[in-house]
């Protein structure tokens, strides 16, 4: 076989072993179907009322209903092919309970009152097999019903309204620009999901929900096919509570960077950022190869928001502090202890870090979680310090809340609501600062842009993060490209030596669209906010070393 062709079948098969790892729910549906309406909320009201009063007549004491319809469209493309479109549609009604002290959990496809009805009995029949094994009996933070209650995801263009054919062609409009501009192969993809969820409990609640989120990203890769060399970078997108308006311009805010790199804020240009990622791979071919040592690092938000879900959102997740996901994902070096010491110095006295699932356009961004409970904005570190954890209502009296922070979610209505990281995000300086004013007074460093590989340990301490991009800094300005970078610390050390961060006119998100956790497994969407942050003497090592 020649090379081209190993390489051209070994690129497809990478791509076709992409897909089956996307999360898909439902039954497959024509695109029309996508749009086709749901029924109305007072119909749905009645459906969820019949769950109720079936799991109270059966002896709960507790009792909360999620009926919904949950729509995804994914469109993956490469090069002058369309791969693949998905579209799917899954509903149908969860029934959660307590009775004699203890959870019971049912959910079923059948949506009518029979079916309802018998959903709930079997939920309060596993609620009491449950108890036989109880140690000590459920207790919920009180909430009071907020009776009938809407919110919706506040988009201009609902991106199932577009037709597959305009988004396959901006979909080949990208792959096309990236190869006139020297990829050999690229890869795009659009992501896009609707979650029409109603939530009924026995507390008084009844709210219809209608969330939308959206992510487009890409892959391009250029090869040396001399050298037996090839270079990526991936799309500096962030997935967005929002419609399709991200992808049109109605909601246009660029940001532009030093040595003509540009961020995107509440809209993305996706055939511009193609562009400029054939150009930066080819430059990345010929890229000096970093030296290892300690270097200060100025890391764009695209990047950061990785770090930031992955050494602050996951370690402070309750659960995970309390042992819950040990199996799974790990525990938490940020122990209860810590927290109960009030001083523990979870980064400098700059970082201020905050969970938020009201913020605009953001991933986490529902007007009530999957307890109907109002969702809000509390600290995390404040002032450097660990204050708080991400609690629901049968945790927030562990860490003496009196209320639960609003942050449990279940990604299907066959699913069990637990508890999800919400959006944990970075506060920008209060200082006006530009990227270029803090590149200015950085000696000997590296700028870093986009998420690339990583690794963290069990405990969420130790960990290891590369990138798209790396630009070396030298007496305060960008000396050229570097590759071959990725930098090494633990949690605690990493955020103490945190010491500039640009002001809100540079603040952007990055986002999760599928981030895992639990057993059975569910996925997420998360948002993580920040502005560029500075943090010195870090560990830089160089990847491409042969041993």
């Amino acid at each position: 076989m020649k090379r081209r062709d190993f390489m051209q079948m070994s690129g497809m098969g990478i791509g076709a072993m992409m897909l089956p790892q996307i999360p898909v729910t439902g039954s497959s549906i024509n695109e029309l179907q996508l749009l086709e309406p749901w029924i109305d909320a007072a119909a749905k009201k009645k459906l969820t009322e019949v769950a109720l009063n079936a799991a109270k007549s059966k002896g709960a004491s507790y009792t909360d209903v999620r009926i919904g319809r949950y729509l995804q469209q994914y469109l993956f493309t490469r090069e002058k092919q369309v791969q693949n479109i998905v579209n799917a549609e899954s509903y149908g009604i969860g029934i959660r309970v307590i009775a004699n002290g203890t959870w019971g959990f049912s959910a079923t496809s059948d949506v009518t009152p029979d079916g309802i009805a018998k959903c709930a009995e079997t939920a309060v029949a596993i609620a009491k097999a449950n108890s036989k094994f109880q140690k000590e009996p459920v207790e919920l933070a009180p909430q009071k019903g907020v009776g009938d209650k809407t919110w919706k995801t506040p988009i201009v263009k609902n991106a199932f309204e577009i037709p597959s054919r305009e988004k396959i062609d901006l979909l080949m409009n990208v792959n096309g620009k990236a190869m006139e501009n020297g990829a050999s192969f690229v890869t795009s993809n659009l992501f896009f999901v609707n979650e029409q969820k109603y939530f009924a409990s026995s507390d008084g609640s009844f709210i219809d929900q209608d969330i939308h989120r959206i992510w487009p990203t890409f892959t391009v890769t250029v090869t040396d096919k001399a050298a037996g060399k090839f270079k990526t970078r991936d799309a500096i997108s962030s997935p967005m509570g929002m419609g399709y308006e991200y992808l049109d311009g109605i909601a246009s805010e660029k940001i532009a960077g030093p040595n003509g790199l540009v961020g995107y804020r509440n809209s993305y240009d996706m055939v511009e950022d193609a562009i400029v990622a054939a150009k930066q791979a080819k430059e990345k071919m010929t890229a000096k190869s970093v030296q290892a040592g300690k270097y200060d690092l100025v890391l764009d938000p695209n990047h950061l928001g990785l770090t930031i879900h992955e050494s602050v959102g996951h370690p402070t997740e309750l659960d995970r502090v309390l042992g819950y996901e040990a199996n799974y994902a790990g525990t938490s070096f940020a122990t209860l202890d810590k927290w109960q010491s009030k001083n523990f110095a979870y980064g400098s006295k700059l970082v201020n870090i905050v969970a938020d699932k009201t913020q605009a356009h953001t991933l986490g961004a529902v007007g009530f979680d999957d307890e109907g409970v109002p969702c809000k904005e509390w600290d995390i570190i404040k002032d450097g310090i660990l204050v708080n954890y991400q609690a629901i209502r049968d945790q927030a009296k562990i860490i003496g809340e009196k209320e639960s922070h609003g942050c449990c979610y279940a990604d299907n209505w066959s699913s069990v609501q637990f508890q999800r990281m919400p959006n944990i995000s970075l506060k920008p300086g209060s200082e006006k600062r530009s990227v270029m004013d803090m590149i200015k007074g950085v000696e000997k460093g590296i700028y870093i842009i986009g998420r690339g590989s990583y690794s963290i340990d069990q405990q969420r301490y130790n960990f290891q993060f590369g990138g798209q991009v790396f630009y070396e800094i030298k007496n305060g300005e960008l000396a050229g490209m570097l590759d071959d970078v990725a930098y090494q610390s633990n949690t605690q050390e990493f955020w103490n030596s945190c010491t500039q961060l640009c002001d809100k006119d540079d603040y952007r998100t990055f986002g999760s669209f599928f981030d895992g956790k639990g057993q059975p497994g569910q996925v997420s969407a998360v948002s993580h906010g920040s502005s560029t942050t500075r943090f010195d003497g870090v560990n830089v090592i160089n990847t491409g070393r042969k041993i």
